[in-house]
């Protein structure tokens, strides 16, 4: 059975592009996702740290001229050299050791580890590139004026804090195709990722945490070194709005991040419930939410296998029977019910066999069930056996129907008109019987049937060896037309009372009224003289 996917987005977003995609699009993908929003995160940070060192936080001014040789040579030339360069390499030297994922080679554990550990590996080099630029600009800074080591120390911490934050959630979302790749087979033994509840904390103490504790410890700086209201009050301003809209963006992608799954499970959760048991969700994250996502395509599969389950089931011994069985605790024993039985037996079966092949008279007698199959379920009965070249077919257990014994009737005629059109080849005697008979199941504890036993079930066998010779190849008992409605009566004639083989009281015979009708005579050719 081939699985559907979810619709809409399967990654989490449509900038992720599909599952199915071919690998250069998703290298060329991922790699886009990757570098863009690390470099304007990156510049960002960047233009925020100089903003914060150049007017918001309390200190010495370093816009003065003596600075001027940081501030417009040594920042651009770091900025250009090592973030751009370390940003590119960073993506660039991941991207290699992920090639597996892109050029679709099967992962092995060590594969899926580093891909759940890339977005750390790529938080770990901006937290280099930032922590290189702490220690640099502090120092470059201290030898100008050593009054700006603590002032230039937490603007650069800050903003490297924040922006190593979002470089860990945009590469998360960034690798998602490379993750579920990793994912497909199964997550890796040991835990390559925080859980939920880890990712959360961090975010809050990388995103709040930290700034909050930056804005303290300016009101301490302001004691030490006393600072202007107006100063103090700006920077108070300021930093707490940045920490407030990064808070935000942080929780706000990390929501998103975590809801995706979520989504992506709902959506085939509905799917279920409209009857498509072929939904299946993309394994992406390697949190409990992964194993939520991982969880359902569990479920699923279940799913689909009670229903393959169930289907063979109902093809074995009927689905009437089968949902029976499902609904209630099948136990040995029966009821009487009042039924009506088809049985269907092969004329000249011996001959058929010894003139053709076992592979050819397999495929011919599939053909000959097919109709019987097809007939009896279109006539509210079902067939409880097959005999080898015969099949045995119940109305009226366990399923009850109104008119039983006329649904047996009018399938049995409407079985014997598609024979002769469609399955040539073979002919069959029909015998049709009705009357009280046990159905429920027979045999041991361990392995039982549904079936029927009791007098119709063998006055239709009888029937069908007497339809053999009788016109029509149909015959049913006088009880089973009785019992039937006035309609379906009115098709089938009592012809004579004979005794069957095997009982004691005489059967009431009879046929379609359509068999009993003369043979059209044949038409004589107009003659035409012969001229001497």
């Amino acid at each position: 059975m081939q699985r559907s996917r979810v619709p809409s987005a399967p990654l989490g977003s449509w900038l992720l592009g599909s599952t199915d995609e071919s690998p250069r699009r998703r290298r060329i993908r991922v790699q886009a996702l990757l570098t863009a929003p690390l470099l304007v995160t990156n510049l960002i940070g960047a233009v925020l740290s100089i903003v914060l060192v150049g007017f918001v936080v309390p200190g010495p001014e370093i816009i003065d001229p003596e600075f001027a040789w940081i501030n417009f040579i040594a920042v651009p030339i770091f900025i250009g050299c090592v973030f751009l360069i370390g940003l590119l390499w960073g993506t660039k030297r991941l991207m290699r050791d992920l090639r597996w994922a892109t050029e679709d080679h099967p992962p092995t554990e060590q594969n899926q580890r580093a891909a759940l550990r890339g977005p750390w590996r790529l938080t770990r080099v901006q937290a280099v590139l930032w922590t290189a630029a702490l220690i640099t600009f502090t120092t470059m800074y201290g030898i100008v004026d050593p009054n700006t080591i603590p002032k230039v120390l937490f603007t650069v911490a800050f903003s490297g804090i924040t922006t190593c934050a979002f470089c860990y959630l945009l590469s998360e979302f960034a690798l998602r195709p490379i993750a579920a790749r990793a994912l497909e087979s199964g997550a890796p033994r040991k835990a390559a990722v925080l859980g939920l509840t880890g990712r959360t904390i961090l975010i809050w103490l990388l995103g709040s945490g930290v700034p909050v504790a930056g804005l303290m410890l300016v009101a301490v700086f302001s004691f030490i070194r006393p600072a202007s209201w107006q100063a103090l009050a700006i920077a108070i301003l300021v930093i707490g709005g940045i920490t407030l809209c990064v808070g935000l963006g942080l929780t706000y992608i990390n929501i998103r991040s975590a809801a995706a799954p979520i989504r992506s499970v709902r959506r085939g959760m509905e799917q279920v419930t409209r009857g498509d048991l072929t939904a299946s969700v993309v394994v992406y994250d390697g949190t409990e939410l992964g194993l939520l996502q991982t969880g359902f395509n569990r479920m699923a599969e279940g799913l689909r296998e009670r229903e393959r389950i169930r289907d063979l089931f109902g093809r074995h011994v009927g689905h009437e029977v089968a949902a029976n069985a499902v609904r209630r605790n099948p136990e040995l024993g029966g009821e009487e019910r009042d039924v009506a039985v088809l049985f269907v037996d092969v004329i000249g079966s011996t001959t058929i066999a010894a003139t053709n092949s076992p592979t050819a008279v397999v495929a011919l007698l599939n053909r000959f069930f097919d109709v019987i199959v097809d007939e009896v379920d279109a006539h509210g009965g079902f067939v409880n056996k097959f005999e080898g070249d015969a099949a045995l077919a119940i109305f009226g257990a366990p399923t009850t129907l109104d008119d039983h014994a006329g649904s047996a009737l009018a399938a049995a005629r409407k079985i014997q008109q598609r024979l002769r059109a469609e399955v040539s080849e073979v002919s069959a005697g029909i015998g049709v019987a009705a009357g009280i008979a046990v159905a429920g199941n027979v045999g041991a504890r361990e392995r039982f049937e549904y079936t029927v036993i009791g007098d119709p079930v063998n006055e239709a066998a009888r029937l069908s060896e007497v339809a053999k010779t009788v016109p029509g190849n149909l015959a049913a008992s006088g009880r089973a037309v009785a019992a039937a409605d006035n309609a379906e009566a009115a098709q089938w004639s009592i012809t004579e009372n004979i005794t069957l083989r095997g009982r004691l009281e005489q059967t009431e015979l009879a046929i379609p009224c359509d068999a009993l009708e003369p043979e059209p005579e044949p038409t004589p050719a107009d003659s035409v003289p012969v001229q001497p």
